[in-house]
């Protein structure tokens, strides 16, 4: 039997570990244990603490809110606590939540049914349906004011239309990353060189709590809402009070629904639990409500934990299976990626072979062997990832994986800059893989935009040696291209047309098709509005481009250094002969009627695509806003224009003019 200090030591080491546990995740947006284990060692602590109450804290894990506050934020009190919910991994433990709840409030009640995101908890508060804070749960008494962050988010709206909520309320609701939006994100992070996001939950808390909102704003975030808090509310039903709050304007799940009793609460689990996979964001449970706004105040809140809710949560699904190899990939901006080849195995519902190992840190870190078996996961159910190796199971004579010297592609011997967590091949004119992606990246469609190419007719050209550095497009002829497979007289035709006409190309799209590291489409268009040409942005400085909004450190040191690069400026001097628009667009109009006016416009309009309204306005010295403020000057209404935005800019003061008094402004 354990002796006291024993067990007083055994709930000192588990609280120093929950608390550790609590700080990577809620602060470093870091994990290195699954929910599962973080709420077993939580549940022993409980138990112990229970039955040793001489070894009570206030300060335990067991009776706090995980606090997610940082001090870079102003911190906001809450209005109203808000608190963590209770969980469980089984029917039975749902069932004894069930009987606690009939034994105080009898058997005349219902409950509601919600997914359970997986992302960043917030609560939004609005006055006379004007967003006024946004603030994340801290520690549950106080959170971090995000609002400048969240108002990026199109859909928390930020004034709703004339409706009859209350003056004040809070809304509830989870941040998250939808699925598609994270895989490309990382994609992007990774060709960066930059470390990926683990899951969709980090990726939304690293967003989320970016101190630039212009920054965060490039970050696809996207909300549900699911708690409406007020002095007084619409219904004494929870689950009405969302419909209303939808009715309002909110973005509430239609996912949730009543449940009679707790058999229909297990149903409710057991169907999304086998079609969770299909969701296009991650849900890591559901969440059972009972639904009477009085019988939820009848059963109170623990210290941490409402008692009328409960969190029912999926365990992560695992795998065992082999780790056969490791294939090490150049990516088009030279970044080198592991990829492990594993035993086929099934994994949440699909077949998993392959599954990225990102960097060489993560690889240390995971002490991986070759042939050892591997524990794999879904990172946030998308991303297969190994997680482990089980050591027991590796024999003496495996070889310890470690990270290539020189690139598998060309043999030039990699680097990796203070900073970065990638390995780069910095042979990025040459090295066939990067040789490549730069031509295929150069012809998309936001780039240069040359139709009648593709990847595949690409790597014919590459193959057949007519190209080698981007201006060798603009010295094919027909002639050369006939004489290819699968390639006629017709086609080559209409290849040379397509890359004629993309010398009309705007300077911007230019930029961005060179392919420089960091230079996307959003930098490429800033960089070409304050400089007025590729030429000039040559000679620009480290420390004058920092001084361009939205431009950092990292960008501007890889402008000036491939723009240092001899090979580089011979390129670009070429394209430059070949007729490339190499200079900004010039305003056509010179009235300066619009100038420093800020322009919503709205509706279909008869002379201008969005596209158009917005360069329009931009060419004649306005700028095109989205949304409405006391700041906003004109409300430019076109066919069917929103009553959201009417009402708006009749109650903010905001003169809305045609689309012909906008055209008698710019004539």
């Amino acid at each position: 039997m354990d002796t006291k200090n024993d067990i007083k030591n055994k709930i000192a080491t588990l609280r120093e570990e929950l608390h550790r546990h609590n700080y990577l995740y809620y602060v470093k947006n870091a994990t290195d244990i699954s929910d599962y284990a973080f709420d077993t060692q939580l549940k022993e602590l409980e138990a112990l603490e229970k039955e040793h109450p001489e070894f009570a804290d206030s300060n335990s894990p067991t009776q706090r809110v995980g606090d997610d506050r940082d001090q870079r934020f102003e911190q906001v009190a809450h209005q109203y606590p808000m608190l963590s919910l209770a969980n469980t991994y089984n029917d039975q433990e749902l069932r004894d939540f069930d009987t606690r709840i009939r034994k105080t409030i009898g058997n005349d009640f219902t409950y509601v049914c919600e997914l359970k995101f997986d992302g960043i908890s917030i609560s939004l508060r609005y006055q006379n349906g004007a967003l006024t804070k946004a603030v994340t749960r801290g520690d549950g008494a106080s959170g971090d004011d995000v609002t400048a962050n969240v108002k990026t988010i199109r859909s928390i709206p930020l004034q709703l239309p004339p409706g009859d909520y209350p003056e004040f309320f809070e809304i509830r609701g989870e941040i998250y990353l939808p699925k598609d939006r994270f895989l490309k994100m990382n994609e992007e992070r990774e060709q960066q060189g930059d470390k990926p996001f683990a899951n969709p939950r980090n990726a939304a808390a690293g967003s989320l709590k970016l101190i630039n909102s212009s920054a965060a704003a490039k970050r696809p975030l996207d909300c549900y809402l699911y708690y409406l808090m007020a002095d007084q509310l619409p219904a004494s039903s929870h689950y009405d009070n969302m419909q209303k709050a939808l009715q309002w304007g909110f973005r509430v799940p239609d996912t949730m629904k009543r449940a009679d009793n707790i058999d229909q609460a297990l149903q409710y689990i057991a169907h999304w639990e086998e079609n969770r996979h299909d969701l296009p964001y991650e849900i890591d449970g559901i969440v059972i409500k009972v639904d009477g706004l009085t019988h939820q105040q009848q059963l109170g809140f623990t210290a941490k934990s409402p008692r009328w809710a409960i969190s029912y949560k999926y365990k992560a699904e695992q795998a065992v299976t082999k780790l056969k190899s490791i294939d090490f990939q150049v990516g088009r901006t030279g970044v080198v990626t592991p990829v492990a080849n594993l035993e086929p195995v099934q994994l949440a519902g699909t077949t998993v072979k392959r599954a990225s190992l990102h960097n060489q840190d993560i690889i240390k870190s995971l002490d991986l062997h070759y042939s050892d078996m591997v524990y794999v996961e879904k990172g946030g159910e998308i991303i297969p990832k190994i997680t482990g190796a089980d050591t027991e199971q590796r024999t003496p004579e495996a070889k310890p994986v470690t990270f290539i010297t020189h690139c598998p592609e060309c043999n030039t011997k990699l680097e990796r800059k203070e900073g970065l967590a990638a390995h780069i091949c910095p042979n990025e004119n040459h090295c066939p893989p990067q040789q490549k992606g730069k031509f295929v990246h150069f012809i998309s469609r936001k780039a240069l935009n040359i139709e009648w190419l593709g990847e595949e007719t690409i790597q014919l050209f590459l193959s057949q040696n007519l190209i080698e550095t981007l201006p060798d497009l603009y010295e094919l002829k027909t002639t050369d291209l006939v004489k290819l497979e699968r390639l006629g007289e017709k086609s080559a035709q209409n290849i040379i047309e397509s890359i004629e006409k993309s010398k009309s190309v705007p300077m911007q799209r230019v930029l961005y098709g060179l392919g420089i590291r960091f230079v996307g489409e959003t930098v490429a268009k800033t960089l070409a509005k304050e400089i007025q040409s590729i030429e000039e942005l040559a000679q620009t400085s480290v420390e004058e481009l920092i001084e361009i909004n939205d431009i950092g450190t990292r960008i501007a040191e890889s402008l000036y250094s491939w723009f240092r690069t001899p090979e580089n400026q011979k390129l670009v001097e070429r394209l430059k002969h070949h007729g490339l628009q190499m200079e900004a667009d010039k305003p056509t109009n010179s009235s300066n009627e619009l100038d420093g006016l800020k322009i919503v416009a709205t509706g279909k309009l008869t002379n201008f695509s969005r596209s158009e309204i917005k360069e329009t306005i931009e060419k004649h010295g306005g700028k095109a806003v989205s949304a409405i403020s006391a700041q906003t000057d004109f409300l430019l209404a076109g066919e069917n224009a929103g009553d959201s935005k009417l009402n708006k800019a009749n109650k903010l003061g905001v003169r809305i003019i045609s689309e012909e008094e906008f055209l008698e402004m710019i004539n």
